[in-house]
């Protein structure tokens, strides 16, 4: 009898761990729906459980393919051919490693990135990455609605019409108040990037030489080859993917029986994200640069596109531009809210009302407000502001990843979840690869060239 008392309760406590360290916030939302997920989990097993979990990995990889991403990529395809088509697999990797510690955390604390930091390295080192992550995601969320602003002008839609229209169609959906509606959206919205797939098909490009370019790299050591290198990176992992994942895993309430499906979530965003931008290397640097045409944003290559690959390809061009600005548009002042509230402890939540989350909800709305006007200022330096946001993210993405790597390693935190030896290698590799690259970057900056 007694060694039976003593089994079950080591069997209460095996099933009570992995509830420990969750926050009153995340225990009180998925109070009224416990017992329906459990059910349903249950009977959900393979292919059902991961299309089940899958969602926050795939947003937050096509998140990063918005309008700075697309112009970085469509001037690197310009300018070099297929010369760095190579780094596209690399980079993919690096956001694989990225996003899975980021879920990971996520589902086997129950809390977002932004609580950790609190915890882990006090207020002030939250505060800081808070003040950072506003400021940079505000510059970011302007090149957005700057991005649907140039694509719109080829379709001839005037900027006083598309950006306050974006603006509110933006901030409807942020404001629905579903998760599970905003993501099912988002995830409608991002398959306007097949367009890239589309137009890399018309663009006829010499695929045998654009697979040799991915398999075997091509190094140049030219200042503008370095900082579009630069450039590619910064713009495939920023730091706002950290807290956004990690947040997005909380507020679908998945925990560490998820964590396999988050993984095969993550691999599959990462890898798509990927394919969407070597295609968009693949058209510009089939079309533009055997033609020696120089591009400074998105817009300019789908302009360029009209006389070489024809209509269609430019059309699809612009379409891709505008749904992936849209789309950055949506998550940005979202994401920025989430982070700045749970750092804090203030209330948020898509399924919040105004009463119940005004900080959060006026945050988004204060971003998006600031932002659109921004963009319709005539003579706005949005280069000045875009450079702001780089240098924001340059130094704070090397800062955060340190605080990434270092809860992801601890076992009082993260307990049988906590990194690997390779996933560590892996994960300082990027910090010390990251951190370099921006540096060049400030010096070349420095320099002028």
């Amino acid at each position: 009898m007694a060694a039976r008392e003593v089994k079950q309760t080591h069997m209460q406590a095996q099933t009570q761990g992995p509830t420990q360290g969750r926050t009153p916030q995340r225990a009180e939302k998925t109070s009224g729906v416990t017992a329906k997920t459990s059910a349903s989990k249950v009977s959900q097993t393979g292919i059902a459980a991961i299309l089940a979990a899958m969602g926050p990995g795939i947003l937050t990889s096509f998140a990063g393919m918005d309008a700075g991403g697309i112009a970085t990529f469509s001037t690197t395809g310009a300018t070099f051919g297929f010369s760095m088509l190579w780094t596209i697999p690399v980079m993919t990797l690096l956001l694989i490693v990225v996003q899975e510690t980021a879920a990971r955390m996520g589902c086997a604390t129950g809390k977002g990135f932004a609580s950790l930091v609190r915890e882990r390295f006090g207020i002030r080192v939250s505060a800081l990455a808070m003040l950072a992550l506003l400021v940079a995601n505000l510059a970011v969320t302007i090149s957005e609605f700057a991005g649907i602003a140039s694509s719109m002008l080829l379709f001839d839609i005037p900027i006083y019409a598309s950006v306050p229209v974006a603006a509110i169609g933006t901030w409807i959906l942020t404001m629905s108040g579903s998760y599970k509606r905003i993501e099912s959206i988002l995830l409608i919205i991002s398959s306007v990037f097949i367009t890239y797939i589309v137009a890399g098909v018309l663009g006829k490009p010499d695929w045998s030489a654009a697979l040799r370019a991915t398999l075997i790299p091509q190094i140049n050591n030219s200042p503008a080859y370095i900082s579009l290198l630069v450039a590619s990176v910064g713009t495939t992992i920023s730091p706002y993917m950290i807290f956004m994942v990690s947040s997005n895993v909380v507020e679908k309430n998945l925990d560490e029986r998820d964590i396999p499906a988050q993984r095969a979530d993550n691999i599959s965003g990462a890898v798509v994200a990927g394919i969407i931008a070597w295609f968009i290397i693949l058209t510009t640097g089939a079309v533009l640069f055997p033609a020696g045409i120089q591009v400074n944003d998105a817009s300019d290559a789908a302009r360029a596109l009209v006389p070489l690959a024809g209509s269609y390809a430019s059309i699809l061009f612009a379409a891709g531009l505008t749904g992936a600005s849209f789309l950055a548009a949506c998550v940005l002042p979202g994401i920025t809210a989430s982070a700045i509230c749970e750092a804090f402890g203030w209330e948020r939540g898509a399924d919040r009302s105004w009463q119940e989350a005004p900080i959060y909800r006026g945050i988004i709305t204060i971003i998006t407000i600031v932002s659109a006007v921004i963009v319709i200022i005539p003579n706005v330096d949005l280069f000045g502001i875009l450079m702001v946001a780089q240098i924001i993210n340059g130094i704070a993405l090397p800062v955060l990843l340190v605080c990434m790597v270092l809860i992801a390693s601890d076992k009082h935190i993260m307990r049988n979840w906590c990194n690997k030896r390779i996933w560590n290698a892996l994960t300082w590799f990027i910090i010390v690869a990251i951190t370099v690259l921006t540096a060049v970057m400030f010096v070349l900056q420095a320099l002028g060239v």
